[in-house]
């Protein structure tokens, strides 16, 4: 790709992962205090969730309301999951948390010229929807929430007329999207080392069984260990071709789907400001060809 004639259209792109993503709030919390800016970024499950902090201008966030949050059975247990279906609890994390207790500024979300986008995977046809988020209001907040709705943990999630589970099933980095919208210069933020790659799940018939309602979903997650890996692949040869700026892990992040440990929470983050900081010289000159 041949970027020297074109209409340069910055993107910021986040993988997800879970409480992985507390490398990924590490990292956006080293470009928000060094004034980086993006024409427009896209987050997936978790990539979603944290980095709309990165729109609101919001350091510290994600990183301030799991630790304090992270024990708390309202926030996320196994108790929630029997109660409701949702191992994260939806009220308090999508309502009591960002209205309440750790308020997300909606104002600042709004102004802020960075176009801000979230997948999820549509049951029905096991392909990642995507929408452009515009205020961080209940719409916007349906979105993230689908987008991080891990399927057997999570409630499917009716939003906009379609019916949504984790945006990772489909597409867990969306620079393809990206591309095609027409962001043509993007820094991508991974969760996983160089050269991971996926196996083909051994649960994967004990998934069938538990998703019997969702033929779909359970089919694109038999095969999603195929696409993640075309994914890295793909992602690779942007990185070595310039075309793509690449921030992840130096190794194994070594945390826990649902962490409870706040120091392992901030360890993972210092890991991610790390990161950004030692390529951060490196990202500038990249964003600014």
């Amino acid at each position: 790709m041949n970027l020297e004639n074109e209409n340069v259209k910055t993107g910021l792109i986040m993988e997800g992962g879970a409480m992985r993503g507390m490398f990924t709030a590490g990292v956006i919390d080293v470009l928000l205090e060094n004034d980086i800016n993006f024409d427009g970024a896209a987050g997936i499950s978790a990539g979603a969730v944290f980095g709309c902090n990165f729109v609101s201008k919001q350091i510290g966030r994600p990183l301030r309301y799991n630790m304090k949050y992270c024990n708390d059975p309202r926030y996320c247990s196994i108790r929630s999951w029997i109660k409701t279906g949702d191992l994260y609890g939806v009220d308090f994390c999508y309502t009591e948390i960002p209205q309440k207790l750790d308020v997300f500024d909606n104002e600042t979300f709004t102004k802020n010229p960075t176009e801000f986008y979230v997948g999820a995977t549509d049951v029905n046809t096991g392909k990642c929807v995507y929408h452009k988020c515009v205020d961080g209001g209940e719409v916007d907040t349906k979105w993230m929430q689908a987008s991080a709705s891990m399927p057997v943990v999570s409630r499917p999630v009716e939003v906009d007329g379609y019916t949504l589970l984790d945006g990772g099933v489909a597409d867990s980095v969306p620079y393809r999207y990206m591309e095609e919208i027409g962001f043509n210069r993007n820094v991508i933020v991974l969760t996983q080392p160089d050269g991971y790659r996926k196996h083909k799940s051994k649960a994967q018939p004990i998934m069938n069984l538990l998703l019997h309602k969702y033929p779909v979903i359970a089919k694109t997650m038999a095969n999603r260990y195929m696409e993640y890996n075309n994914e890295m692949e793909e992602i690779k040869q942007r990185e070595e071709q310039g075309i793509s700026f690449v921030i992840r892990p130096p190794e194994d992040l070594g945390i826990g789907k649902t962490e409870k440990d706040p120091a392992e929470l901030e360890r993972v983050y210092k890991i991610g400001r790390r990161e950004a900081t030692r390529q951060l010289q490196e990202l500038k000159e990249f964003l600014q060809k």
